[in-house]
């Protein structure tokens, strides 16, 4: 099918929606995009991507401008909270054939997808209030008063999608148990490598996402913005933590707390609404995929459509070649959480043993293209 005479809303402009802008280029439909914030922003703290999205950011045609402002991080490191090594990971070799493991600072990788889509129109500041399926299309009326009529709506908005609020019952994200907070930090060594302290539980992580700063992630477990979380942070795992900690006395700006999420729905599409990305299937943080599920998506999407016969026989097709993925990210990020909440001392002995083989098995069919 192609896509002359269709005209798709993506709504939400962040890594989903740029991505399957990025995806839909050539394919000859009208898009429009719609972005709830009021612009492009230079806060956020950092991301991580496994050699399966930077594989896709490859077939996107965005991988070069990605890979000039990312580090690429060649280990990854797991230790108890008193800093004892339980193993290492040689991520390179483990992704060798598939792509390199990146980090950056979430907003460079933004800005990277926005350059990289060009002069896409996008509303800023912009979001659906009503949708309503009119046939084989779907009528849209915006924030501002304005309205549309559209053959594809794509909900690309996030795990808090209005999106899916509007057409899906409202079903809503669930927590996981998890307040997480999120910072950046001055970096104090060269080394490549993604480190992670595991504490019952919980989790510090830190990766250096530029020559300079080193994103840092605190798992609290499940109470919510403890005043006191700092303090006990500190005395619960080793360094890097004082240090880390340090940053925040001297600036604290991007700082971002709040609750790890999921979602988890019977069907991503509502006649021509479908959600990707995180509205649709969003995991724990543990296994790094929420990216990396999103520029896959797009790809997917983008071979659905040309392939289909029909907007509905592609919707369809994409969530059948989708679903098994996705799922499997899902299975894995509660495996390691339930891994993570293990005592201490039987948990160190299970990771040093088989810490290494479950890391590769956790990963294991996401080499294989999606």
């Amino acid at each position: 099918m192609q896509g002359d005479g269709i005209r798709v809303l993506i709504v939400g402009g962040g890594v989903a929606g740029l991505a399957t802008v990025a995806a839909l280029r050539g394919w000859g439909a009208t898009v429009d995009v719609v972005e709830r914030a009021p612009g492009p922003t230079d806060s956020g703290t950092g991301i991580y991507l496994t050699g399966n999205a930077t594989r896709m950011l490859d077939v996107l045609g965005l991988r070069e401008s990605v890979a000039d402002v990312a580090v690429e991080i060649t280990r990854q490191r797991s230790a108890n909270q008193r800093g004892r090594r339980l193993f290492d990971i040689d991520v390179a070799t483990l992704w060798q054939g598939v792509g390199p493991c990146v980090s950056l600072p979430r907003a460079q990788l933004h800005r990277a997808l926005l350059d990289g889509v060009g002069d896409a129109p996008i509303r800023w500041g912009r979001q659906p209030v009503a949708l309503v399926q009119e046939g084989d299309q779907v009528a849209v009326e915006f924030d501002d008063g304005s309205t549309g009529r559209y053959d594809l709506v794509l909900g690309a908005d996030g795990v808090n999608s209005t999106v899916r609020r509007l057409t899906f019952d409202g079903q809503a994200a669930r927590d996981l148990g998890q307040y997480a907070y999120r910072w950046v930090a001055p970096r104090v060594d060269d080394e490549p490598v993604w480190s992670v302290q595991l504490g019952r539980g919980k989790q510090f992580l830190t990766i250096p996402i530029s020559a300079d700063q080193v994103y840092c992630y605190y798992n609290d477990g499940p109470v919510a913005d403890r005043p006191d979380w700092r303090d006990e942070l500190g005395a619960t795992f080793t360094e890097p933590v004082a240090t880390m900690l340090k940053a925040l006395d001297y600036d604290d700006r991007t700082l971002h707390a709040g609750p790890n999420q999921e979602v988890v729905l019977d069907s991503w599409s509502r006649g021509p609404v479908l959600l990707v990305g995180d509205a649709a299937h969003a995991t724990s943080p543990n296994m790094a995929q929420g990216a990396a599920m999103a520029l896959e998506d797009a790809v997917v999407l983008a071979s659905s459509l040309v392939t289909a016969d029909s907007v509905a026989e592609a919707l369809r097709g994409y969530e059948v070649r989708r679903r098994p993925r996705t799922n499997w990210v899902l299975s894995q990020t509660h495996r390691r959480d339930k891994a993570t909440g293990l005592p201490p001392a039987l948990r160190d002995v299970v990771m040093r043993r088989l810490g290494e083989q479950m890391f590769r098995s956790n990963y294991g069919p996401l080499f294989a293209q999606p």
